[in-house]
């Protein structure tokens, strides 16, 4: 190997959601496609009907068109990037992490980063998301702690 990580992450995909520690993740995610050309996919799982837990979460109106607004918040976080493309799947509550790891096979992503959860109440309020990728994503999967 010539030092690169080009061969071993030529697609990246950082899951996102508007929080803090989404932010570092994305962070890591810039930093990590800057070494080496690729792939960067900013993804997002929109779950109609999320109650608001995180003060940050993007509002989502189900009689509104949620899709609509999700997807332009998303594509605004991915245009921060250049290059980077936005990915929204659907998907709620556990249905969530399971279209992240179906999406990363079928896209061929070699490396998933996301965002650990604060805390207990945080993992019981909305599910281990990133646990979930990090046991059956087919991929290598980067957790990224919040500091605190």
């Amino acid at each position: 190997m010539d030092g690169t990580v080009e061969g071993d992450f030529a697609h990246i995909a950082c899951c996102v959601e508007e929080s803090p520690g989404s932010r570092i993740a994305l962070a890591h995610a810039r930093r990590l496609r800057a070494v080496a050309p690729g792939r960067l996919s900013v993804v997002h799982v929109f779950e109609p009907g999320m109650p608001m837990i995180d003060p940050g979460f993007v509002p989502v109106s189900a009689e509104a068109d949620p899709e609509g607004e999700t997807r332009r918040w998303l594509a605004a976080l991915a245009a921060e990037t250049p290059g980077a493309e936005a990915v929204l799947l659907a998907g709620g509550g556990r249905a969530g992490p399971s279209a992240v790891c179906a999406w990363a096979g079928r896209e061929g992503v070699d490396l998933l980063i996301a965002g650990a959860l604060r805390g207990r109440l945080d993992r019981a309020l909305r599910g281990d998301f990133t646990g979930y990728l990090v046991k059956h994503a087919p991929c290598s999967v980067l957790v990224v702690r919040p500091r605190e």
